[in-house]
């Protein structure tokens, strides 16, 4: 399934990228996921965990830059997972690129996932696919500006730019229950947005 998301930065282009691309850096700010090893300055291995339905699905993977291009702020970047219960896997291909928003930036996605095995029919909804990865997102960029306001006296000092991020993630658990909400809540016409952050 293909789905496209979007996020504003609070920083021009230049030194929103650079950001970015510190991987090891901005990994906390992603709800539910660890980076466990920086393979090489294009590869990295991490775990993310997500709750579909009444399942917790854990996938442990691989991430690589297949094409990156820092002077046009464009990437595309190809992981895959296994679940470590065995039901399944996932891979998926994100293209990422910035556009000026005002004094700062506009980040967008385009995803192409696939799910595998058992794990599939978890995600037979594209909907709800498509809401938990808006509200992973919102909850990214939010962890993000908080990153970079911790970070703004560091004026680019990687070190502490590292100790900035070390902040706990955000929950996944209460994070994908709010998307699943969201979802369930729609038909029956709620007007009020989920406003469970935690």
């Amino acid at each position: 399934m293909q789905f496209s998301n979007s996020f504003n930065v609070s920083l021009p282009p230049a030194d929103a990228w650079r950001m970015l691309m510190n991987i090891p850096a901005i990994a906390p700010c992603m709800p539910g996921a660890e980076l466990t090893e920086v393979v090489d300055p294009e590869t990295y291995k991490g775990k993310v965990a997500v709750r579909m339905g009444p399942v917790v699905l854990a996938f442990a993977g691989i991430a690589k830059f297949e094409e990156r291009d820092d002077t046009a702020h464009t990437a595309r970047v190809k992981a895959q997972g296994t679940d470590s219960k065995g039901r399944g896997g996932a891979s998926a291909t994100a293209s990422f690129r910035l556009e000026p928003n005002g004094s700062g930036s506009k980040v967008l996605i385009d995803t192409d996932l696939n799910l595998s095995g058992s794990v599939a029919q978890y995600g037979r909804s594209a909907g709800m696919i498509q809401t938990i990865a808006a509200q992973l997102i919102n909850q990214f960029a939010k962890s993000l500006e908080k990153l970079i306001a911790a970070s703004a006296d560091a004026q680019g000092d990687d070190a502490a730019l590292s100790q900035a991020s070390a902040a706990k993630p955000i929950g996944a658990f209460s994070l994908v229950a709010g998307a699943m909400w969201t979802t369930v809540k729609r038909p029956f016409g709620a007007k009020n947005e989920d406003e469970r952050d935690s």
